[in-house]
């Protein structure tokens, strides 16, 4: 068996620590209407607001993006831990879906404006056991981060320039 693509930068991060902490960074421009163009690395995404919110409807909103996320992260964890763990996987799907009272956002009412709940559905389909499954999911639980994240509070600070 090949070793997983990971292993040699999980080798190095063994050997010295302080080679995996990183500062994720990203940068984003209000444009036209409410589209934004967000880059990070060097790659573009592009976040917009349905037309009911003033927006031209020409990608997902932020609030889907932070949806958007949450699935991806946890197909590539799968994946990741799957090959960690020598689970046999042949298809990964996510599907999430949250609930939002949109008054928080447009502050007609003292409700929050987030998420209020977010519901996944993983499905997995391969050769392997059910029990082999869980184990799986209970390592992707531990080890995502945007579902990390999500599930425990994280400071966060804001600093306003003014030009």
């Amino acid at each position: 068996m090949n070793p997983a693509p990971h292993a040699k930068l999980a080798g190095r991060f063994r050997e010295d620590a302080s080679l995996a902490r990183v500062k994720v960074a990203v940068s984003t421009e209000l444009g036209e209407g409410m589209r934004c163009t967000t880059t990070a690395r060097g790659h573009e995404v592009a976040a917009d607001e349905p037309r009911s919110f003033g927006g031209g409807d020409t990608a997902q909103s932020p609030v889907e993006l932070l949806l958007t996320s949450l699935a991806t992260c946890q197909a590539v964890t799968y994946r990741l831990w799957a090959s960690e763990l020598g689970v046999a996987l042949d298809r990964i799907g996510v599907e999430v879906e949250g609930d939002l009272d949109l008054r928080g956002f447009l502050g007609i009412a003292e409700v929050p404006a987030g998420y209020a709940a977010i519901r996944m559905v993983v499905t997995l389909d391969g050769p392997e056991t059910d029990e082999r499954y869980r184990e799986l999911a209970d390592a992707v639980d531990r080890h995502c981060p945007v579902y990390d994240v999500l599930a425990r509070p994280v400071p966060v600070e804001r600093e306003l320039r003014i030009a």
